[in-house]
């Protein structure tokens, strides 16, 4: 059984997600980022950390990626310009949506607050936008990568939700249907009911 360690609240959602989708069963212990139990397992004191087995894996791209390829679901096979393609959509994403997510919460609340320059914020906010109006006329069919679901989508989601959080801009209205379709799918309610 696999163990995630982080908050439902964090980017350890993902990986609950992304469990709840293959069917694995798991369990979390919750741990709030810094805190000496996740250091245990991440000297970075980030969330999430899986454990499966010994392996202890970090970064939860990297574990939505190896959960991905180990099931052989929700992603295209390693090796193929389909899974090159994927691949290149996960980026942009971190790259482009995660990173003005993450840039905005150390501004707002992660860095000290003498290091803070709470005027990044408008900058980021307003790229997020321009981002996610990119993002909408990226999706092919019902999903970011055709007729069903992979790690883009998910992680595509739980940005786009932690933006509402985070007080941005609401996403276009272009993509509430594949939003929906996301947060309806039966995976989803189960890894946000815990």
């Amino acid at each position: 059984m696999y163990r995630v360690i982080g908050t439902a609240k964090s980017r350890a959602f993902r990986v609950m997600w992304m469990l709840e989708e293959l069917g694995q069963p798991y369990e979390v212990t919750p741990a709030m980022p810094q805190s000496d139990e996740v250091r245990q397992y991440n000297p970075l004191g980030k969330v999430p950390a899986l454990l499966d087995g010994d392996a202890v894996l970090t970064d939860s791209v990297a574990i939505m990626t190896y959960l991905a390829d180990k099931h052989g679901d929700l992603t295209a096979p390693a090796g193929t310009p389909e899974r090159a393609r994927q691949d290149a959509m996960t980026l942009w994403l971190v790259d482009e949506m995660d990173a003005l997510l993450w840039t905005a919460a150390k501004h707002s609340f992660v860095l000290p607050e003498k290091l803070r320059v709470p005027d990044v914020k408008t900058t980021v906010k307003k790229e997020f936008a321009r981002n996610a109006e990119r993002l909408a006329g990226m999706i092919k069919g019902d999903y970011l990568m055709g007729d069903s679901p992979s790690v883009p989508d998910l992680l595509a989601s739980h940005c786009l939700g932690w933006s509402i959080v985070a007080k941005f801009d609401p996403p276009p209205d272009s993509l509430k249907p594949y939003t929906k379709r996301l947060r309806e799918r039966s995976a989803y309610k189960a890894a946000a009911a815990r």
